[in-house]
């Protein structure tokens, strides 16, 4: 019998531009172990710029992040346009509980700020897996943390 599979989202309403908001989260490499030290030790790029499509990034979570301390993501796909990015997780902890895990963000401009989506579609490695309900809330905090983040500090 196939592990089950399914699919989670979020919308978390933000107070930056969306051209602010996209452009920290692309150039997060950089500026999220810095600004966010206690939920990113490092994150290094492996292969390519860190942000064209075929591009390797190995994260080494801090403290903040209660079960995954390091991830292997590969860029699947962007669109500047709509500011959307699409990544899959390649190797690390994440791959104990789920055979295919794949994340996107998308950021739309609403009124004066914007809205940040991130959802993922994930194959568990077995039934007992719990939906990845606490990787959704670490992304909800990071999104309120981008948001509250002041580009001078950087």
């Amino acid at each position: 019998m196939a592990a089950p599979a399914g699919k989670l989202e979020v919308d978390v309403e933000v107070k930056s531009s969306a051209e602010r908001f996209w452009g920290i989260i692309r150039d997060s490499a950089t500026i999220f172990p810095k600004a966010f030290p206690v939920d990113y030790k490092s994150i290094q790029i492996l292969e390519g710029d860190g942000k064209a499509v075929g591009s390797v990034r190995l994260i080494e979570y801090g403290e903040g992040s209660p079960i995954v301390k390091i991830s292997k993501e590969r860029i699947e796909a962007v669109d500047e346009a709509k500011k959307l990015v699409t990544y899959s997780v390649i190797d690390g902890d994440l791959m104990k509980y789920f055979k295919k895990f794949q994340g996107n963000v998308s950021v739309t401009p609403k009124g004066d700020g914007s809205v940040a989506k991130w959802w993922c579609e994930y194959e568990k490695a077995s039934n007992e897996i719990p939906d990845p309900h606490v990787i959704k809330d670490f992304v909800v905090k990071n999104f309120v943390e981008v948001d509250t983040f002041d580009l001078s500090k950087a």
